[in-house]
């Protein structure tokens, strides 16, 4: 049996493991919120791992004081290397921290693209990425023999509920009767993948970096189109509207929605392999879930 303590009361990563790790008689799991700071009267000592899902998530930060800068590095760095601190000292034995791709930075803009490998150096380009890297190093700072660290570092994690990018795209697809056609390929992460992925990582005492991913990339267009299509709509792709794009990407600048859309960021192939199997479902497969529900 192993005891499992997530973090973050409505994150929907969270309550999307929590959800799925009830199939699974082996675990117990209990999840709790962290917005205050009655965790730390918490006796941790009954866990064999912690998975911390709490943060601020990523939004619009350009146009943010310096006080809700402040705020990214109290939570999404100060609160999880508190965390794990008071984890290690209660002999945890393992604790999983969900980084981002963010830590490379934007996507490339419309036209180009961006892939990441093992050895690709982290680069933030704003105060949310940055501040999940400053967690990365204070966690790596702890880990040992005793105490493992998980980092994991997934793409747009999408699913039933989700937020983000995917739901304004599933949003278009049942509403434009045309799109652009756009040759970009972008990495993306299923919750249902994701949420095997770290159930391996507990069951096989991992530690370490990682790169969930779903196995195919994915195109925006087609994306639309499948959207489209299971909701039998037609939506017709035009080409030609590259060059509009780039310019409108030029003007609401590398981290705005038209590249975050538009522009490629993938992982390098195999990069986000393991030794067992946890992609249970294909891009098309993993659409078709998520629009069902």
């Amino acid at each position: 049996m192993k005891n499992i303590l997530v973090t973050g009361q409505n994150s929907y990563i969270g309550s999307s493991f929590c959800d799925y790790i009830k199939e699974f008689s082996q675990y117990t799991i209990t999840k709790i919120s962290v917005r205050d700071e009655s965790w730390k009267a918490m006796d941790f000592s009954m866990y064999d791992v912690i998975f911390h899902v709490a943060g601020i998530a990523h939004s619009d930060t350009k146009h943010i004081s310096e006080k809700q800068k402040k705020l990214y590095y109290k939570v999404n760095t100060e609160l999880t290397i508190a965390l794990a601190k008071k984890a290690k000292a209660e002999g945890v034995k393992q604790f999983i921290f969900i980084s981002s791709a963010i830590v490379y930075g934007n996507s490339a803009p419309v036209g180009k693209t961006k892939v990441i490998t093992k050895n690709t150096p982290v680069s933030p380009a704003n105060c949310y990425g940055d501040s999940k890297v400053k967690a990365e190093v204070g966690l790596e700072k702890l880990k040992d023999d005793m105490f493992s660290v998980v980092i994991l570092r997934p793409p747009m994690i999408y699913g039933a509920g989700s937020k983000g990018n995917y739901p304004v795209l599933a949003k278009l697809a049942r509403k434009l009767p045309v799109f652009p056609k756009i040759r970009n390929q972008r990495s993306m992460c299923y919750i249902g993948n994701f949420v095997e992925f770290v159930r391996f990582m507990m069951e096989n005492e991992e530690s370490g970096i990682f790169w969930p991913c779903n196995k195919e990339y994915s195109n925006t267009s087609e994306l639309v189109k499948i959207i489209a299509a299971i909701h039998k709509k037609k939506v017709l792709l035009v080409p030609g509207f590259e060059w509009i794009l780039k310019l409108m990407g030029a003007i609401s600048g590398q981290n705005g929605i038209v590249n975050k859309a538009f522009g490629s960021l993938l992982y390098k192939e195999n990069l986000g392999d393991y030794k067992q199997e946890y992609r249970k479902y294909s891009l098309e497969k993993s659409i078709q879930q998520t629009e069902k529900n």
